[in-house]
């Protein structure tokens, strides 16, 4: 319970006990005056129903105030959980770019990486076929060297 609620339940507890300590002044009747005309009434009647009056106006007013801002908050609430919907979307649709974004990077990687392997694989057959071109033509040199006399 709030300070301000507890002010105001011992303020009314005590305006009740007062009440009720003086109910016999409170209900004599005595002359008034309501500006226009003159009356009598009991005066503490009045003035405790008055006081009623008043508690049940501000209590409207308050209940009035406390739906008002339930309801705006559940609008601002509403307001933003759609624009993190929102956000979540957006972000979504961000890391949904960067992965495209990297498989693309990663597939022309991949071709390159391909043409590069295909260009190697194509220069070492060629080297090899000219070890092996060198070899038979080393092979026909030598097959073809007459051979030194022996003494």
């Amino acid at each position: 319970m709030g300070l301000r609620t507890g002010v105001l339940l011992i303020v009314m507890v005590l305006i009740a006990a007062l009440a009720t300590l003086n109910w016999g002044v409170l209900a004599a009747p005595v002359a008034m005056s309501l500006g226009f005309m003159h009356i009598t009434a009991p005066l503490g009647l009045v003035m405790l129903a008055l006081t009623g009056l008043l508690v049940v106006v501000s209590a409207t007013y308050v209940v009035y105030l406390q739906s008002s801002m339930l309801l705006e908050t559940r609008r601002q609430s509403k307001e933003i959980q759609a624009q993190r919907t929102l956000a979540d979307k957006a972000e979504a649709s961000r890391f949904t770019e960067l992965r495209n974004f990297l498989e693309g990077q990663e597939n022309t990687h991949m071709e390159r990486n391909a043409e590069r392997h295909a260009a190697l694989l194509a220069r070492v057959e060629q080297v090899e076929a000219s070890i092996k071109l060198r070899s038979e033509l080393l092979e026909r040199a030598i097959s073809s060297r007459p051979e030194p006399l022996k003494t």
